[in-house]
C-alpha cells in the first residue's frame, strides 16, 4: 500500500511529552513498517514558547491552541498536560474537530472519562490512554481487548511506584516512613508536595478507571474509599515480618453480586502472594477472571520512557486505524449500571495494634466489645509488656467495616485502653 505521513500535535512538553517526543524520533525509521505510514509530531504546545528545550525542534513550539485546532492535517492529539482543565476543554474540542486523542491523564478520566468517552463515540474517533494507570505496565489494553471474554470479579494493584518505594525500604532497612519518604523524595520519585502519593489519591484515580474497564461499569474518583501510609510505623512493619506478611498499598475491587467494592489503602500481604514481591517503585497489577483465572502485569509504574511508551503504542494503535479507516472500534466498554457498594457494607480482615492497662480483666474486655459488635476474633498477641503497660495484637476474621468501627468507638472510650495505634487491612 502506498505510504502516507499522519501528523500529530503533542500538548505538552514535560517530562511524559518530552519522552514521547524523544520516542517518536528513535523510532522514525520504522514507522512504516510498524503502522504502514510516516508518523510527524508537527506542533506542540506549550505554555512558553521561549523557554530553552535542549533537543527539540524550537519551530515546532506553538502556545495557540487554537492553531492546531484548525489545522486538518493534524489527525492525532498527544495530551500530557494533565490536570482537569484546560485538558478537558481541549481533548472535547479536539474530538468534535474529528481529531483522535491519546492522553495520559489520570485525573481527567477518573472523574470525566464516560463524558470524554461518548464525545469519541460520537464523532467516530479513538481516544486510548494506556498511560492513565500503571505507566509502561500494559493493562488497560489487556482488560478491553486481550481478556474481554473474561469475567472479571477481582482486580487489585500496586499503582503508586513512590508509595511502594518508601515501604519498601521501611521493611528492607528498616527506615521511619519520614527517612523513606526523603530518600524518595532525593531519588526523584516523590514530588515536593507528596500528598496526592502518600495520602492515597493518585492510586484512587487509577483504581476508578481499572474497575470501570474491568467491571463494564462507571466507577469514578469519589466513589473510591482512600487511605494512604503515612500513619504506617516501624512497630507495625515489625510485625508483618513476624506475621510472614509484607506491607503494600494496594488498589483492591471486586465484583459481587451487591455491587463494586473498591479502596486503596495499606494491607498486610502473605509473602507468597505474587504482589509481595514488588519492591521499590515497580508496579503491578493483578487480574482474576473466570476464564484466565489469575494473571499479573508487572513493570516500571512511572517514568519518562515507561510512560511515554504506553503513550507510543496509543499513538500506534490509532495511527494503525487511521491507516486501514477503522477508527473508533473500541470506545466506552462501561455497558452496566452496577452500584458501587457503601464502604462501610465491605467486608475485610484487620490487624489491631492496641495499648492497654496491664491488668487483669483487660483482654476479656476487649473481646467482649468485639464479640457484641459481631468482630470475630483470629488471634492475639501480648507483646511489650511493662508494669502497668501492655500492647495487644489483635486479628480479626472478616467483618463488616461498619462493625469494626462500632466496636473501636466503643473501645476509645474505655479507661483500660489508652491507645488504638494502628488499624491496618489484611489481604
Amino acid at each position: 500500500m502506498e505510504s502516507k505521513k499522519i501528523k500529530a500535535a503533542l500538548l505538552g512538553l514535560g517530562t511524559v511529552g518530552t519522552g514521547v517526543y524523544k520516542l517518536v524520533h528513535k523510532r522514525a525509521d520504522v514507522m512504516v513498517d510498524t503502522i504502514g505510514a510516516e508518523l510527524e509530531i508537527s506542533k506542540i504546545l506549550v505554555r512558553d514558547i521561549n523557554k530553552k528545550r535542549e533537543g527539540v525542534d524550537e519551530s515546532l513550539l506553538t502556545d495557540d491552541w487554537k492553531e492546531i485546532l484548525a489545522d486538518d492535517e493534524i489527525q492525532i492529539v498527544i495530551e500530557v498536560m494533565g490536570g482537569i482543565e484546560p485538558a478537558k476543554t481541549r481533548i472535547l474540542e479536539a474530538l468534535h474537530a474529528g481529531k483522535h486523542v491519546v492522553t495520559a491523564n489520570k485525573d481527567l478520566l477518573a472523574e470525566y472519562g464516560g463524558e470524554l468517552l461518548d464525545a469519541a463515540a460520537e464523532n467516530n474517533c479513538d481516544l486510548l490512554f494506556e498511560a492513565a494507570v500503571a505507566g509502561g505496565i500494559p493493562i488497560i489494553r489487556p482488560l478491553k481487548q486481550c481478556l474481554a471474554g473474561n469475567e472479571i470479579t477481582e482486580i487489585m494493584g500496586i499503582v503508586n511506584g513512590t508509595t511502594n518505594y518508601i515501604l519498601t525500604k521501611m521493611f528492607e532497612e528498616n527506615m521511619s516512613f519520614e527517612e523513606a519518604l526523603a530518600k524518595a523524595t532525593e531519588l526523584g520519585y516523590a514530588e515536593a508536595d507528596p500528598t496526592a502519593d502518600v495520602e492515597g489519591l493518585d492510586a484512587g484515580r487509577k483504581a476508578a478507571i481499572m474497575s470501570s474497564i474491568a467491571f463494564h461499569s462507571r466507577v469514578r474518583f469519589h466513589d473510591v474509599y482512600i487511605e494512604g501510609i503515612t500513619k504506617i510505623t516501624s512497630e507495625d512493619i515489625a510485625y508483618a515480618k513476624e506475621f510472614d506478611c509484607v506491607i503494600k498499598m494496594l488498589g483492591v475491587a471486586h465484583n459481587t453480586d451487591k455491587g463494586i467494592e473498591v479502596g486503596v489503602y495499606p494491607m498486610l500481604l502473605n509473602k507468597e502472594h505474587p504482589l509481595a514481591s514488588v519492591r521499590d517503585s515497580f508496579n503491578a497489577v493483578f487480574v482474576h477472571g473466570d476464564a484466565v483465572d489469575d494473571a499479573m502485569f508487572y513493570g516500571r509504574g512511572a517514568g519518562e520512557l515507561p510512560t511515554a511508551s504506553a503513550v507510543m503504542g496509543d499513538i500506534i494503535d490509532v495511527a494503525r486505524n487511521l491507516k486501514y479507516g477503522c477508527s473508533g472500534r473500541i470506545s466506552c466498554t462501561c455497558y452496566k449500571e452496577i452500584p458501587v457498594k457503601n464502604f462501610d457494607d465491605v467486608k475485610n480482615k484487620f490487624f489491631l495494634r492496641l495499648q492497654v492497662k496491664n491488668e487483669p480483666g483487660v483482654l476479656a474486655q476487649t473481646a467482649k466489645v468485639f464479640g457484641d459488635h459481631k468482630v470475630s476474633i483470629q488471634r492475639v498477641v501480648q507483646k511489650h509488656v511493662e508494669e502497668k503497660a501492655a500492647e495487644l495484637v489483635i486479628s480479626t476474621e472478616l467483618v463488616k467495616e461498619y462493625h469494626l468501627k462500632d466496636a473501636l468507638r466503643e473501645l476509645k472510650e474505655m479507661d483500660s485502653i489508652s491507645e488504638i495505634s494502628s488499624i491496618i487491612r489484611v489481604y
